[in-house]
């Protein structure tokens, strides 16, 4: 399943980071308010445990998102963002780690770091802001579950709709929640409109 997020201002914040007069330092910051949306989107039916807290009036049993049972996971470096946005929500959230890299001749993607904690009988959010081809995508997908995770849900932030078709294909188990399906890859791999390289652009690696 995918779902599209609907809200105005996840596409208003789209639209920000479209700008090419966008810097850095607000472009990362504008990724990390849209993966809080999208968060909150995914996690709207999420597993809630019963916590008793202390309120001005005294005692309260409440109920609470059961943090314990998710792990965060970006795709880094892009992702690196995500992963700081949901945190300021979540902030007792896991992390694990995923380093891929697009071979531009090829458009593959290669692991070359990882450090994920235990996932068995967990909930990984991954964290990807990019679906182009969908490649790396589907194989930190395929890494994640050789690890054990119990379900995985893929949070992203622009993709093209091949890439998601390809993902859906490769792990139709996998829920995607992304803020925006733009209109197609061009012939080099990339999304059109899109933004730019979300990695460049957010750590000002580019000229």
């Amino acid at each position: 399943m995918y779902k599209e997020s609907t809200n105005i201002l996840v596409k208003h914040l789209i639209n920000r980071l479209r700008d090419v007069r966008t810097a850095s330092n607000e472009f990362r910051l504008t990724i990390e308010e849209i993966s809080r949306i999208i968060a909150a989107e995914a996690l709207a039916d999420f597993n809630t445990i019963t916590q008793n807290i202390n309120t001005w009036q005294g005692p309260l049993d409440v109920q609470m998102i059961e943090v314990q049972k998710l792990v965060l996971v970006p795709i880094l470096r892009a992702g690196e963002p995500m992963l700081t946005g949901i945190l300021r929500t979540l902030p007792y959230a896991r992390s694990g780690f995923l380093a891929m890299k697009r071979d531009e001749e090829t458009a593959l993607s290669k692991l070359f770091y990882e450090n994920i904690p235990e996932l068995e009988d967990k909930t990984v959010l991954l964290l990807d802001p990019m679906v182009a081809t969908g490649g790396s995508l589907i194989d930190g997908i395929a890494y994640l579950k050789s690890k054990g995770a119990k379900r995985i849900i893929s949070l992203n932030i622009l993709g093209a709709p091949e890439g998601i078709k390809a993902v859906q294909e490769a792990h139709p188990d996998v829920d995607i929640f992304i803020a925006q399906i733009d209109e197609r890859l061009d012939d080099n791999k990339y999304i059109r409109p899109g933004l730019g390289d979300a990695g460049d652009r957010a750590f000002y690696t580019h000229e």
